[in-house]
């Protein structure tokens, strides 16, 4: 296990870990014995999230014939701060912020993702107005003191914010990130006073640029007290459930950290579950040597995609929820955290499908979700999605859905179907389910080559990595529409991201912003910064494991007058004065190497460091390789049904195979349909399906010959 943060109290047993994956629809368990996998999804319960967690634990041990006391570690993920902000969900926060700022969160910066829309639609500030408080006192940009922080009005507002019922309270003032003093003194006064949870953007995100780093600090002191309330009573459920042992969660940034700082920062638990499904795919992709894979998950509310790169996957320090519009990077609400990449839209299997006022087909971003659910759950949902679609087409087995558990009714996704689709549109049922399904496979094909063109790559050189629920589902088709000649269907695919929490490092990423010009390098400075960002680092991760670390150090440079920089990767040593040299060359070479060429000369424009980072982590435990066998023998199907084949335009009879009756080497030719318990791969006709020595599918393009 990548990072054993926990010995086990029998030393000849094998160590037992328990994933925990709480999405918008389904909860996933992986259970991992030793090198043994057990699994099973069952619905979210909205009302009380950890139910699922419990339940889904219950039937993983059962299979596993163990106790819930021989659980050595849960690793948990969830969507629900995420939702928590989407769904304007949270607490009402006192915002306190610099006199003369108040207004920062809502005029945003002057960046407009469409500057000829009259009408531009952005998210509305999570904190109203008039729960902004203005405060004198101001730190300058090298982090001098410019004006005393006014004491007497701190203590008058703690009076204001303690009698109107606010359940949280954000601090931000202009450049804390320079010197946090100010906020802390703040935050003293007040605590004196409130008995409500206080975030400051010092300590949240220490980053420049006040906008994102005023939002960010906001947002978690909105979803702070649900998730603080949500993480304790998971933790007494729990342990009385039996499972005695440490639970952690992972972060956005794809490592694990406490319970405890999860619940002081739950900002960095936005994209967790995401994440998990990023590392998942990494794993997959160093397990089989592959340096370009495309990460497909696609759940039961939405769909992520990300791109794998010499077996990681790709990094930022900051992103966006609640877009107001499809991909346009901008319009929605900025995050500055460490995050991994990806792009996500809201095309799951409970996305529903609606025609708007042209007459088009779309699908998403409203889900059915678990409560009511698709038509086909029978609990009360009478619109169509997406997994109405895909039964109609044939590509479920309505009696074997999640191994049975939940029978789903072609009667109830046909009239949901006619009655939203395909009466609106004069079509034949099985016509306007073909056209939900081509929506939604478009919708993702157009997200990933989006997706692969901000980051300058071909989505084609890629190996697609698909798991989740419905990723099986669709993967051959997305693969035909971008071009994709290999997909890999990882062993419990269903459940990737729960696998994933299980493969990720302790790790934590610790960045400050601190200007620092080249031409006045100062080598002491810059050694005493990654100094404390690299003991705040490895204090979270020591909450978690003992085992050996290994440190990643990153500038974030530019040319003086630019307004974003570039990563550069640091050695991890002391720097010295002569080293202002080795770091221009670096920032030279990687500036190139981002836009084709450096400035040449610097044209007299010197260089700075805005933001250092510091990444500490576990060494994580190498994969075996295993060699992807690219052809066998063909095996014939002992079951048949009729299911929907794009390339063909029609139903046509498809062999059905059970994924654990197939051998390594097995070659299944399309059409065919792969069955387990969690999910199904739908193999097109374009497509050959062959057993890999570990049990994942490999879906080839039959005339790529690859």
């Amino acid at each position: 296990m990548e990072g054993k943060p926990v010995k086990s109290d029998v030393s000849d047993r094998p160590p037992v870990r328990l994933g925990a994956d709480i999405g918008g629809t389904f909860t996933d368990i992986a259970l991992e014995v030793g090198d043994r996998l057990f699994s099973t999804k069952v619905l979210t319960n909205y009302t009380a999230p950890e139910q699922a967690i419990l339940d889904g634990m219950d039937q993983v041990l059962g299979q596993a014939g163990i106790g819930p006391e021989k659980i050595d570690l849960i690793i948990h993920g969830t969507t629900l701060a995420t939702n928590a902000l989407i769904a304007r969900q949270g607490a009402r926060v006192a915002f306190v912020t610099t006199e003369g700022f108040r207004d920062v969160i809502e005029m945003r910066t002057e960046s407009r993702f469409d500057q000829y829309d009259l009408n531009l639609r952005l998210p509305t500030p999570l904190v109203p107005r008039e729960d902004r408080f203005p405060v004198a006192g101001r730190i300058g940009a090298e982090g001098q003191e410019l004006l005393p922080l006014d004491v007497a009005a701190l203590e008058r507002l703690a009076e204001v914010i303690a009698t109107e019922g606010f359940g949280a309270v954000a601090i931000g003032f202009l450049h804390s990130y320079a010197n946090p003093d100010h906020e802390r003194r703040a935050r003293d006064i007040l605590a004196k006073r409130l008995d409500v949870p206080i975030s400051i953007s010092s300590e949240v995100s220490p980053q420049m640029r006040e906008y994102e780093r005023f939002n960010t600090v906001c947002a978690n002191a909105y979803v702070r007290p649900q998730m603080a309330d949500y993480l304790t009573r998971m933790q007494k459920r729990l342990k009385e459930a039996g499972a005695t042992c440490q639970v952690f969660m992972i972060h956005s940034g794809g490592g694990l950290i406490s319970v405890e700082t999860a619940a002081e920062f739950p900002v960095r638990l936005v994209e967790s579950g995401p994440a998990g499904g990023a590392i998942f795919a990494a794993h997959v992709a160093r397990r089989f040597g592959l340096e370009k894979v495309v990460s497909y998950d696609m759940g039961g509310t939405t769909a992520k995609i990300a791109l794998i790169e010499d077996f990681a996957p790709k990094t930022a320090r900051s992103f966006e929820v609640a877009r107001t519009t499809r991909f346009a990077k901008g319009s929605g609400m900025p995050i500055s955290i460490p995050v991994i990449e990806m792009i996500e839209i809201g095309a799951g299997g409970g996305s529903l499908a609606w025609v708007d006022a042209m007459g088009r087909i779309q699908t998403g971003p409203e889900s059915a979700g678990s409560e009511p659910g698709p038509a086909c759950y029978g609990r009360g949902g009478q619109r169509p999605a997406i997994t109405d679609a895909d039964l109609l087409l044939g590509k479920l087995d309505p009696a074997e859905f999640a191994g049975g558990a939940i029978q789903l009714s072609e009667e109830a996704s046909r009239a949901a179907v006619a009655a939203h689709v395909a009466d609106r549109l004069s079509l034949p049922v099985q016509a306007a389910a073909f056209g939900i399904g081509e929506v939604v496979d478009e919708n993702m094909a157009n997200a990933a080559r989006v997706h692969a063109v901000e980051n300058g790559k071909a989505i084609s050189d890629n190996v697609m990595v698909a798991f989740g629920g419905a990723a099986p589902l669709h993967a051959a088709r997305l693969c035909e529409k971008l071009g994709i000649d290999r997909c890999l269907i990882p062993v419990g695919a269903g459940v990737g991201s729960a696998i994933g929490f299980l493969r990720a490092p302790f790790g934590y990423e610790a960045l400050a912003s601190r200007v620092m010009r080249l031409g006045a390098f100062d080598a002491g400075a810059l050694n005493a910064m990654l100094e404390e960002l690299r003991s705040v680092a490895t204090g979270f991760v020591r909450q978690g494991t003992k085992a050996a670390l290994e440190t990643e150090l990153t500038a974030f440079m530019r040319y003086v007058g630019q307004g974003w920089e570039i990563p550069v990767a640091l050695p991890e040593r002391a720097f010295v004065a002569e080293d202002e040299a080795v770091l221009r060359e670096a920032f030279r070479r990687e500036y190139g190497r981002f836009f084709g060429r450096a400035i040449e000369g610097g044209l007299g424009v010197d260089i700075e460091i805005v933001t250092i980072s510091v990444k500490v982590a576990d060494r994580p435990e190498r994969p075996k390789p295993v060699e992807l066998t690219a052809t066998g023998p063909v095996v014939d199907a002992k079951r048949r049904r009729d299911v929907f084949d794009p390339t063909a335009g029609k139903m046509l009879e498809t062999g059905i195979f059970a994924r654990d009756t197939l051998q390594t080497g097995a070659r299944v030719s399309g059409p065919a349909v792969i069955v387990e318990r969690e999910t199904s791969t739908v193999v097109t006709s374009v497509f050959d399906a062959v057993m890999q020595a570990d049990g994942s599918i490999l879906l080839q393009r039959k005339e790529s010959g690859k």
